[in-house]
């Protein structure tokens, strides 16, 4: 289901964990790289296409949340900014929010734009851990010194998970540990 505000949103009656990062950074490939699912969600080239908060039912045990991207899209200004506060909102006061995973395009490392976000999500004290993409896009040395860099990066912050998942929805590099790591968010604590 979508959800375009708070109202919209299923009643927290089960863990969820949210999906976030910048606009064309793979969120919609690595749900559909999870979930075994080719089309369950709507991938795209132009910045800025998921325009609502997406839930996804794993088998009645926990919400997958599909999150707007932050940063360029090619959307109104006042659209754009619409979907950042329901986001922000949401990151802040969803009771039954387990982890969010914030994933990074591992070519261009934390950004800016990264780094604010993981700032509000300190504030909130919102756990959240960092999720390369793309990986398949770099030589194993790029590989290396981006995995290092990043845990360097969070070690500041923190809500953050100390662990970061290396992935490729394309070439399936790390999908089954990262879907490894989301099983455990599911079991009652």
């Amino acid at each position: 289901m979508g959800a375009v505000s708070l109202d919209d949103l299923p009643e927290p009656d089960r863990p969820e964990i949210a999906f976030a990062g910048r606009s064309n950074v793979g969120k919609s490939s690595l749900v559909n790289a999870l979930t075994g699912q080719k089309t369950l969600a709507r991938t795209s080239g132009d910045p800025g296409r998921t325009r609502e908060l997406n839930f996804f039912d794993l088998g009645g045990r926990l919400r997958l949340v599909d999150l707007p991207g932050y940063g360029f899209a090619k959307a109104p200004k006042e659209v754009a900014a619409r979907w950042t506060k329901l986001t922000q909102a949401y990151l802040r006061g969803r009771v039954n929010l387990k982890r969010v995973f914030l994933l990074i395009d591992s070519r261009h490392g934390l950004k800016k734009s990264d780094e604010e976000v993981m700032s509000d999500l300190d504030k909130s004290a919102v756990v959240y851990q960092i999720v390369l993409t793309k990986l398949d896009k770099l030589k194993a040395s790029e590989q290396d010194a981006v995995m290092a860099r990043t845990l360097q990066q969070i070690a500041r912050h923190p809500a953050a998970y100390p662990k970061i998942a290396a992935t490729s929805a394309a070439k399936r590099i790390g999908i089954d540990d990262l879907r490894a790591d989301i099983a455990e968010l599911a079991l009652p604590q």
